[in-house]
């Protein structure tokens, strides 16, 4: 199944289209891909006539040109229509954005669509979806433009069951320094699922980081996708929904899905080369560290800080996530301390963490990563940033930056996000370091790298 149309397409329909409501779903998806993308847009309704100009076509076959994606915004009992339609004239892919199938208990029109895709190879995602969001290609989401967030152009792909968790996530991602190659909203996932998805993106040179909101799979399916996930080249990640009996009432009511036993699920994808992300903190900061760094770790963790607090808060962390602190030999803390600046030299604390004091400076930082990165009793490096210390300056990101490339170790640092640190943190973002505002977060990054295997 050739899903290349759907997210790169050239010519688009957007069918269900208002002549005089502009925040209509389908007149919103118009609008900015007209305006803003580099695809062919065409407005489709039976009634004709014009929109700002633009001619509305009254059936996608009277358009002049192959129609590469299909939006469909239409009630839900004309869809199987509009789709049947759309096959006869050559649509390529299709995104149903239209609701109320299984979900609001009309099963019977959902099933229709399907029939009709599957004898006609006719790839669709949806129905009750946003569809589909590539930087710099398409856009059909109907959000506002001005309401949007959207993350900078990377190599996470998000594909989730819930168009608000997507979006959520968009904006989780750009306050983060996330980049998106893609974000996918299936919905009821009635024909396109998560394991096709899957096998397209594994081939997509776009995506480094493949994860996914999963809120249940239909009999069979769960099976098949962790198993197709094992084997994937580039790292998985799944946070999933419906975890307790309630959640499980919530799953259905919102996309018709079978949630299924958790603990059973869970259990499976621990035992293959998945990543499971308990909660919105762990998916925001396995899609981070992933994005940087692919090859496994061990989970031995050296910790720099200049400040004992947090550093005992991160030893505390890397405990509840499975990982090691070492203790570091003598011969390393003696060479950590002749590389250190006289100021500081005989009052830091030299073990590990390394505390390096509110007296240090960018020069101690460094000195003391290039040891930690050079040594084979660390794995990783987390390095935990307070930018109020007197003598740290927004350039450290960029100094430490290339210790992580000349050791090939991650590095991984711990920043307070917020504005006035801004240039910190792109030091190390834009040198491929991943930053955490939480110490925690950092922590989370390092365990992601623990692996079964590399990506």
């Amino acid at each position: 199944m050739n899903l290349k149309p759907m997210f790169e397409p050239k010519t688009m329909a957007v069918i269900g289209i208002s002549a005089n409501n502009d925040r209509h779903p389908a007149n919103v998806v118009f609008t900015k891909n007209s305006a803003r993308y580099p695809v062919e847009v065409y407005a489709v309704n039976p009634k004709g006539g014009h929109l700002h100009g633009h001619t509305i076509y009254p059936r996608v076959a009277d358009i002049p040109r192959k129609i590469d994606l299909a939006v469909i915004a239409t009630r839900a009992d004309l869809v199987p229509d509009v789709m049947a339609d759309c096959i006869k004239a050559g649509v390529k892919s299709a995104a149903v954005i239209s609701g109320g199938f299984t979900e609001g208990g009309r099963g019977d029109l959902q099933d229709r669509i399907v029939k009709t895709a599957t004898e006609a190879h006719f790839p669709f995602i949806g129905p009750n979806c946003l569809g589909v969001y590539v930087p710099f290609k398409v856009d059909t989401f109907f959000l506002p433009l001005e309401r949007m967030i959207k993350p900078e152009y990377g190599g996470v792909t998000f594909v989730s069951q819930s168009g608000g968790i997507l979006v959520d996530h968009m904006i989780k991602f750009a306050e983060q320094g996330v980049g998106m190659a893609k974000a996918i909203s299936i919905g009821n996932k009635a024909f396109i699922k998560e394991k096709e998805l899957l096998d397209y993106l594994i081939h997509d040179p776009a995506t480094k980081v493949i994860a996914y909101y999963i809120e249940g799979f239909g009999e069979g399916e769960g099976r098949d996708f962790v198993l197709a996930a094992d084997h994937s080249p580039k790292p998985v990640i799944i946070m999933k929904s419906g975890k307790t009996a309630a959640g499980n009432r919530a799953v259905s009511s919102h996309t018709a899905s079978l949630a299924g036993d958790y603990a059973s699920f869970s259990a499976a994808i621990a035992q293959h080369n998945i990543l499971e992300a308990a909660n919105e903190q762990e998916l925001v900061s396995f899609c981070e560290v992933l994005s940087s760094y692919t090859k496994p770790i061990e989970g031995n963790i050296g910790i720099i800080t200049g400040s004992g607090g947090h550093g005992a808060m991160a030893v505390d962390a890397c405990s509840i996530a499975g990982l090691n602190v070492p203790q570091l030999s003598e011969e390393t803390k003696t060479e950590v301390k002749n590389n250190l600046t006289d100021n500081i030299r005989n009052i830091a604390s030299l073990g590990n963490p390394a505390d390096l004091t509110g007296s240090s400076i960018d020069d101690d930082f460094v000195a003391c990563a290039r040891v930690m990165g050079a040594s084979p009793e660390v794995d990783c490096v987390i390095i935990l940033l307070l930018p109020y210390i007197p003598g740290i300056t927004l350039d450290i990101g960029v100094k430490l930056s290339g210790l992580s490339k000349q050791f090939n170790k991650p590095f991984i640092a711990y920043v307070p996000q917020v504005q006035k640190y801004d240039m910190l943190i792109e030091g190390f973002e834009v040198n491929g370091i991943p930053v955490s505002p939480s110490i925690e977060g950092a922590v989370l990054m390092a365990k992601a790298l623990m692996r079964k295997k590399p990506c």
